[in-house]
C-alpha cells in the first residue's frame, strides 16, 4: 500500500518535471519564432524604406531638373525682356537728347531776344523821359497862356465831360426807351389784354366772422344752454367764439381760422334745424361736419386740379388746395385767386410759346402755403415751396412758388409769368378790399415821396394809387433830367412802400408863355 502510494507520488513528480521541461521547450520555440518574424519584418521594412528612399530620390532629382529647366527658361525670357527694354531706353534717350538740343537752341534764342528787348526798352525809357519833359514844358506854357492851373483846368474839363455824358446818357435812355416801349408796351398790352379778356372770374368777399340766422330769438337761449354749457361745448369743439348779442334772430361766429369757422357754422345750422342741442349731440354733429368738410375740401381740390388740367398732384397737396376754399387774402378767396392765376398764367404762357400745363400748374400752386401759414412760421411763398418740394413737384414749379413775391430772385420766364398773373388777379378792379385808412395813407405816402425831390412842384396820386403824376419846375428840371427823376422816384417808391401790382410814375414838365391882347 505504501509502495503503491510512493509510486504514485513518484509518477506525479516525474510528470511535473517532464511538463516543466516541455513548457520550457515550447517557450523557447515560441521565442525563436517571434525573433524570426521580427527579423523578417525588419528586413521587409528596411527593404521598403530603401525603395521609398530610392523613389523619393528619383522624384526629387526629377523636380530639380524641372525647376532648373524652368529657371533657365525664365532667365532666357528675362534676358529678352531686358534686351527690349535696353533698346527702348536707348531710343528714348536719343529722343530726349534731341529735345534737349532743341531746348538749348530755344534758350539761346530767348537770351538773344531778351538782350535785344533790353536795348529796345532802354531806348523807350529814354524816349519816354523826353516825351514827359516835353509834356511838362507844354503844360507850363498852356498854364501861363490860359491863366489857370492844371488842377482847375482838369476840374473844368471833368465837369464839362460829366455834363455832356449825362446829357448823352439821358438822350440815349430816351431813345432806347422810346424804341423799346413801341415794341414792349404793344406786346405786353396785347398779352395782358388778351389774358384779362379771356378770363372773367367771380368775386367772393369773406371776412373773419360768419352770421348764422335763427328762426326766432328763443333759439339763442337754447344755444346758450343751462348755465352756458351748450355754448361752451360748441366753442370747445370748434375753437370758434360765438357772439350772442342784441342782433335779432342771428348769432355771430368769430375766428381767424376759416375752416373751423365753417365747421362751426354748418354744425350750428344742423343743430338749429334738428332742435336737439346738448353737449353730447354737439360733439356728434361737429365730428360729422368735420368729416363732411374734409370730403368737401378734397372734392374742391380735385375739381381745381381737374379744371386746370394738373395731373399727378399729391393727395396732400389736393387737400391743401381744398382748404384754400375757406381762406381769404385782402377779402379775396384764395382758391378762386389761385384758379385765376392758373388760367392767366396759361394764357400768357400760350402767347409766349411756353409750356402751358407747367405754367397753369405753377399758378394753381403758387399760394399753397397760405393753407398752413397760420400754423408754420415763415412767408407763405417759402412755406409753399417747401410743401411742393416735399410732395414731389418739379424744381421749376418749386422755384416759381418761392419767387412769386421775390423772396428769392426770379431767374426763369416761368417765375415772371406767375408773378405777372398773380399781380393781374390781385390788382384787377374789385378783386381785393383795403381799409380806407391804409388806402388813404398809401396815397399820401406816394405824394410825399415825390415831393422830397428837388424841382418838384406838385404830386398827385391817381388811379386808386396805381399812378402818381408829378409836376416839375421847367426852369430847374430839363427834359433829360425829367427822365432820370422819374426813375429815381420809382426806385424810392419800390424801396419804401409795400403795394400790390405796380405803380406808374409820370413826370410832367411844361413851359407856358402868357400874354394879353388889349
Amino acid at each position: 500500500m505504501i509502495t503503491h502510494v510512493l509510486y504514485s507520488v513518484a509518477f506525479v513528480i516525474l510528470g511535473i518535471v517532464v511538463g516543466f521541461f516541455l513548457y520550457k521547450k515550447l517557450e523557447s520555440s515560441k521565442q525563436k519564432n517571434v525573433e524570426v518574424q521580427r527579423r523578417k519584418l525588419l528586413e521587409n521594412a528596411l527593404s521598403e524604406a530603401g525603395q521609398i528612399k530610392k523613389e523619393a530620390s528619383l522624384k526629387v532629382e526629377q523636380e530639380l531638373l524641372d525647376l532648373r529647366r524652368k529657371a533657365e527658361q525664365d532667365i532666357r525670357d528675362l534676358k529678352q525682356s531686358l534686351h527690349k527694354d535696353e533698346e527702348r531706353i536707348h531710343v528714348q534717350t536719343e529722343q530726349v537728347e534731341r529735345k534737349i538740343e532743341v531746348l538749348d537752341q530755344r534758350e539761346l534764342d530767348f537770351i538773344q531776344r531778351d538782350q535785344a528787348l533790353g536795348v529796345e526798352q532802354k531806348k523807350l525809357d529814354e524816349r519816354s523821359l523826353e516825351i514827359t519833359s516835353l509834356i511838362e514844358e507844354q503844360r507850363s506854357k498852356l498854364e501861363n497862356i490860359s491863366g489857370i492851373s492844371r488842377e482847375e483846368a482838369l476840374k473844368r474839363l471833368t465837369e464839362s465831360i460829366e455834363s455832356e455824358a449825362r446829357m448823352e446818357a439821358a438822350k440815349s435812355i430816351v431813345r432806347i426807351e422810346n424804341e423799346m416801349k413801341i415794341q414792349a408796351d404793344k406786346k405786353a398790352k396785347n398779352i395782358l389784354a388778351l389774358a384779362i379778356s379771356r378770363y372773367a372770374g367771380d368775386y367772393v368777399a369773406e371776412k373773419t366772422v360768419s352770421v348764422v340766422p335763427l328762426p326766432n330769438d328763443e333759439m339763442k337761449g337754447r344755444i346758450i344752454g343751462r348755465e352756458g354749457r351748450n355754448i361752451r361745448a360748441i366753442e370747445a369743439a370748434t375753437g370758434i367764439d360765438i357772439i350772442i348779442d342784441d342782433t335779432p334772430e342771428a348769432v355771430i361766429l368769430s375766428g381767424f381760422n376759416p375752416v373751423r369757422r365753417e365747421v362751426a357754422r354748418q354744425a350750428l345750422e344742423l343743430l338749429i334745424a334738428d332742435g336737439r342741442i346738448h353737449p353730447a349731440r354737439i360733439e356728434e354733429v361737429v365730428g360729422k361736419v368735420e368729416k363732411e368738410l374734409d370730403a368737401t375740401m378734397r372734392e374742391s381740390g380735385e375739381q381745381a386740379t381737374f379744371d386746370v388740367g394738373a395731373h399727378g398732384v399729391h393727395h396732400e397737396v389736393i387737400m391743401l388746395l381744398g382748404r384754400l376754399r375757406y381762406r381769404t387774402s385782402y377779402g379775396q378767396n384764395v382758391l378762386q385767386h389761385s384758379l385765376e392765376v392758373s388760367f392767366l398764367s396759361g394764357i400768357i404762357a400760350a402767347e409766349l410759346g411756353m409750356d402751358i400745363k407747367q405754367a397753369k400748374r405753377a399758378g394753381l400752386l403758387h399760394d399753397i402755403g397760405k393753407a398752413v401759414d397760420h400754423e408754420v412760421e415763415g412767408s407763405h411763398a417759402s412755406i409753399g415751396a417747401d410743401l411742393a418740394k416735399r410732395y414731389g413737384e418739379p424744381d421749376a414749379i418749386v422755384h416759381a412758388i418761392a419767387a412769386h413775391h421775390e423772396d428769392i430772385e426770379p431767374d426763369t420766364l416761368l417765375d415772371i409769368v406767375v408773378q405777372a398773373a398773380d399781380a393781374l388777379s390781385g390788382a384787377r378792379p374789385g378783386a381785393r378790399k383795403e381799409m380806407l385808412e391804409s388806402y388813404v395813407k398809401r396815397l399820401d405816402n406816394l405824394e410825399q415821396i415825390a415831393m422830397t425831390f428837388p424841382g418838384v412842384q406838385k404830386s398827385f396820386a391817381i388811379q386808386a394809387g396805381r399812378e402818381v403824376r408829378i409836376v416839375v419846375d421847367s426852369g430847374e428840371i430839363s427834359d433829360p433830367n425829367a427822365i432820370l427823376l422819374s426813375r429815381d422816384i420809382a426806385k424810392k417808391i419800390e424801396t419804401e412802400l409795400t403795394y400790390p401790382g405796380q405803380i406808374k410814375v409820370t413826370v410832367i414838365r411844361e413851359t407856358r408863355s402868357v400874354d394879353f391882347a388889349r
